[in-house]
């Protein structure tokens, strides 16, 4: 998504910012869905024609766009995962919902679109950044946890 951002940025505005750039848009512009009241924001970087620090304007209507593919890649990740489940995890789905983690997770109405796209509840794990490698760590800590989980490797 920080990609996203990036790309637009320099199409729309001949600007190069950084990631931290991009990841603060994301953080405070960012959503799945239109909102009721429209951000916006004072983005600095480089001018790629002068050479030059250079400031736009950019709202939460142009961040929605650069990110609609990435989205909509998600969404359907989301559903191909879900009917190529086994039928002991599609029903624990079906119980317990859809956690959402990582920093797509923090973006405005994620939850919200991918509930209304797979009719299954959906929450936002509590440390959506730290959570997944917290995890793995107290697996990791657990010898007879980890010797009962199965790794599927690439191309087996």
């Amino acid at each position: 998504m920080d990609g996203d951002i990036i790309r637009y940025v320099r199409m729309r505005y001949s600007l190069s910012i950084g990631e931290a750039t991009a990841e603060e848009i994301k953080v405070n512009l960012g959503s799945a869905y239109p909102i009721k009241v429209e951000k916006e924001m004072i983005v600095r970087g480089r001018d790629l024609e002068k050479g030059l620090p250079k400031a736009v304007k950019i709202n939460s209507v142009q961040v929605r766009e650069a990110l609609s593919a990435t989205i909509t890649s998600i969404i359907a990740a989301v559903r191909d995962v879900i009917h190529d489940a086994p039928p002991e995890l599609s029903n624990d789905i079906s119980t317990r919902g859809i956690v959402l983690s990582g920093g797509g997770a923090l973006v405005s109405g994620m939850g919200k679109l991918i509930s209304a796209e797979t009719k299954l509840p959906v929450t936002i794990a509590d440390e959506p950044l730290s959570c997944v490698v917290l995890g793995c760590a107290f697996l990791l800590e657990d010898a007879e946890l980890f010797s009962r989980l199965h790794v599927a490797r690439a191309g087996k």
